[in-house]
């Protein structure tokens, strides 16, 4: 049993603010010396990285459809161990999810999984007495989530928000409207939250105002109203392997999207993670495998072109039958080239003789499931695991088709389509896997590199 107070922070819809709110009322706890665990609801990469700025920890996500109960409450409890209070932003609105009759994938879902109260967040501009018909709207609609209260966003003045709470006890406070100090966003998203794009003056601007206008008391008492959690976890998938093995992971402006659920379980069982840089490193470290996640190498593309050493030194680790594993911008950069939108083309680790072209529309979104048909390195013909596609680009075939060993089905999908790019001891697709999907996934990819570290992994 873990006992740990939390609150889900859930919104009427998406861009309703849910993620401002957490990560102020994430500083403004901090500023009164707790310690502050957050995570956030659905496969999202980006706002996480506002979470992590914001607390000072590590933001984890949780997704029902890709994890499970079991292991959401695994990753909450192992996130939460330290923290003295833990914030749980939601995905799109309450009750959207997986399906459109049932909470399945759903932010309700993860709060009546995780047994945590929730604050609403919703847009409150233009309106007074309506907010109170929204909130009990909520309220009502599932009896079995515990809604507490509700946190008014975009406020137009302490006039505004007095009124509010005249409407409805039930309101919290709230943020103010703040254009001014709002946050960029790009084509996936948000920015990723690094120094340049997100100072610490814009998170302190929105902790004073989180400590100002929100009733900070009053939603730390509802967290810890939060009763005992049961746990369980997969023992068996995280025993830790006897052969020990370190794993390069890129991590730099270009390559970030990993799940920290997924790096955990590769450290759980005992492989070294290991940060190189294919933008500033040049050669690859010492290491038995390669981690190549997802992120924006499309606007570094004439950079990582421009290091040849870094991809030379990739391209001879894969040639030797070193275990490599990308996803979507790793596959890109381990493809022949990148063409931009601009029209230009970036010589990339062509381990794959394929050209990543950015398109002006959206090209893949949503959850996938996917099964091999092969064995790989990531386990024997047959694994299934759940995952993600988020995507602007394609590849487009100069030569004969690469090597498929998965099938891919997108969640309301009938058919299935080949996917899952191998060479040697290659693999590489569009797809972010999600390993609580499959626990013996992140199992098989360690044991490969064990192998490749002892010389006995075939190629």
């Amino acid at each position: 049993m873990v006992d740990s107070p939390r609150l889900v922070i859930a919104g009427t819809s998406s861009g309703s603010g849910k993620t401002t709110v957490t990560l102020g009322l994430a500083r403004a706890l901090r500023a009164r010396g707790l310690r502050v665990a957050v995570f956030k609801c659905g496969p999202d990469y980006l706002d996480p990285t506002y979470h992590a700025r914001a607390s000072g920890a590590t933001c984890q996500n949780l997704d029902g459809w890709m994890m499970g109960q079991s292991a959401v409450r695994a990753t909450f409890a192992a996130g939460a161990a330290n923290a003295d209070v833990s914030l749980v932003e939601g995905v799109m609105g309450l009750f959207d999810g997986a399906s459109p009759t049932s909470d399945a994938g759903s932010t309700a879902e993860i709060a009546k999984w995780l047994e945590a109260p929730v604050a609403l967040v919703v847009d409150a501009s233009g309106m007074a007495r309506s907010l109170s018909a929204v909130a009990r709207g909520f309220a009502a609609f599932d009896p079995e989530l515990r809604l507490e209260g509700v946190i008014a966003n975009r406020v137009g003045s302490t006039g505004h928000l007095e009124l509010l709470r005249k409407a409805d006890s039930a309101v919290m406070g709230g943020l103010p409207r703040d254009r001014e100090h709002s946050f960029p966003d790009r084509h996936l998203g948000l920015h990723t939250a690094d120094d340049r794009v997100l100072p610490e003056s814009l998170m302190d601007h929105w902790g004073s105002l989180a400590a100002g206008w929100l009733d900070v008391e009053r939603l730390l008492a509802v967290a810890r109203s939060a009763p005992p959690l049961a746990i369980t976890e997969d023992t068996v998938a995280a025993a830790a392997l006897q052969t020990p093995c370190r794993v390069g992971v890129a991590r730099d402006e270009a390559f970030h999207f990993y799940y920290e659920d997924n790096l955990r379980r590769l450290r759980d069982l005992g492989a070294e993670l290991v940060e190189f840089s294919p933008l500033g490193h040049s050669t690859l470290p010492d290491v038995h495998g390669l981690y190549l996640g997802g992120g924006y190498p499309e606007l570094h593309a004439a950079a990582l072109g421009a290091n040849a050493s870094m991809r030379r030194s990739i391209r001879a680790f894969a040639e030797c039958g070193g275990p490599v594993y990308a996803e979507c911008g790793g596959l890109m950069y381990l493809s022949r080239a990148i063409r931009t939108l601009g029209g230009d083309a970036h010589e990339m680790v062509g381990l794959f003789d394929a050209e990543a072209r950015m398109c002006s529309a959206l090209q893949a979104l949503g959850y996938a499931e996917v099964e091999t048909t092969s064995a790989s390195i990531l386990g024997p013909a047959g694994t299934r695991f759940r995952g993600h596609q988020f995507r602007y680009s394609e590849l487009a075939h100069a030569g004969a088709m690469p090597e498929h060993v998965y099938t891919v089905r997108g969640r309301r999908a009938r058919t299935t389509v080949p996917e899952g790019y191998r060479t040697r001891n290659v693999l590489a697709s569009y797809v972010h896997a999600h390993w609580a999907s499959n626990p013996q996934v992140a199992r098989a990819f360690v044991q490969s590199c064990a192998a490749y570290r002892k010389g006995r992994l075939r190629s």
